[in-house]
C-alpha cells in the first residue's frame, strides 16, 4: 500500500541531501556538464525546480505543463542562473510541493501527468522522490546509485519493472539480486525468459537508463534493450 505521507517526508529528506551537496559547489560547477547528454548541471537543477511546480499543478488539478515546448523553454531559461538563485528556487519550489502535499485531498483519485499518463494521486510523492534521487545522481557530485536509500531502490526497481511489464519490445525477463529478491517484467516480445542478476544499484541503473548493464549477469538470451523512459 502506498503511504503518501511517508513519501512526502522522504522527498523532503532527499531534497535536504541534495541542497547540502549543492552547497559545496560554485557558479562554475553549475555550468559544467551533468551526466545527462546535452544538459549542464544548471539544466538538471532548473528541471528539478520546475518539476516540483509541475507536480503541484497535478495535485491541484491543472495540466502538468502548459506544453512540452513551454517545459523545455523554462529549463533553457533557468539553466544559466548562478548557484544561489538555483538553490533558492529549489528550496521555494520544494516548499510549494510540500504545502500542496499537506493540503486535505482525496489521495485515491486519479490524476493526469504528461503525455496522457495517469496515476493515483497517492503515487505523486513517490514520483517526485524519484526525480530528486535520480537527478541528484545525474549531477555527478559524488552521490551514486549505491548511495540511494535501500527502500527507494527496491521500490523504484519494482516501479520500473511494472512499467515495462508486457511491453511489446521487451521479452519476458526476471530480475534477481544476490540476496534473492526478484521482479518480473517484459513479456510482450518474442524470446526469453531472460534471467538478469546483479546488485540492486546495477539493476536500477540499467532499468532507469543510468547504466548500460555491462555489470549484470544474463542467462537465456542477451540483455534486453529497454525503451526510453
Amino acid at each position: 500500500m502506498i503511504d503518501h505521507a511517508h513519501d512526502l517526508a522522504s522527498v523532503q529528506q532527499a531534497t535536504e541531501r541534495l541542497l547540502t551537496a549543492l552547497g559545496a559547489l560554485d557558479n562554475a560547477a553549475v555550468t559544467q556538464s551533468s551526466r545527462l547528454p546535452g544538459w549542464t548541471r544548471g539544466h538538471v537543477l532548473a528541471h528539478l525546480a520546475r518539476n516540483a511546480d509541475a507536480l503541484v499543478n497535478v495535485l491541484e488539478g491543472r495540466p502538468m505543463y502548459v506544453s512540452a515546448e513551454a517545459r523545455d523553454a523554462d529549463i533553457e531559461r533557468d539553466a544559466p542562473r548562478p548557484l544561489d538563485v538555483q538553490l533558492a528556487d529549489l528550496r521555494e519550489s520544494a516548499a510549494r510541493f510540500r504545502d500542496a502535499g499537506a493540503a486535505p485531498a482525496d489521495w485515491s483519485r486519479t490524476v493526469e501527468l504528461r503525455n496522457g499518463v495517469t496515476d493515483r494521486a497517492a503515487r505523486v510523492p513517490f514520483r517526485r522522490w524519484v526525480e530528486v534521487e535520480l537527478h541528484h545522481v545525474d549531477l555527478g557530485v559524488g552521490y551514486e546509485l549505491e548511495d540511494l536509500p535501500a527502500e527507494f531502490v527496491e521500490r523504484e526497481i519494482a516501479f520500473l519493472a511494472e512499467r515495462f511489464d508486457g511491453h511489446a519490445d521487451v521479452p519476458a525477463t526476471e530480475l534477481t539480486t544476490g540476496d534473492g529478491r526478484t521482479w518480473k517484467t517484459g513479456g510482450g516480445a518474442a524470446g526469453g525468459p531472460v534471467a538478469v542478476r546483479g546488485t540492486p544499484a546495477d539493476l536500477l541503473g540499467w532499468l532507469a537508463g543510468r547504466r548500460d548493464g555491462s555489470d549484470l549477469a544474463v542467462e537465456g538470451g542477451s540483455l534486453p534493450a529497454l525503451p526510453p523512459l
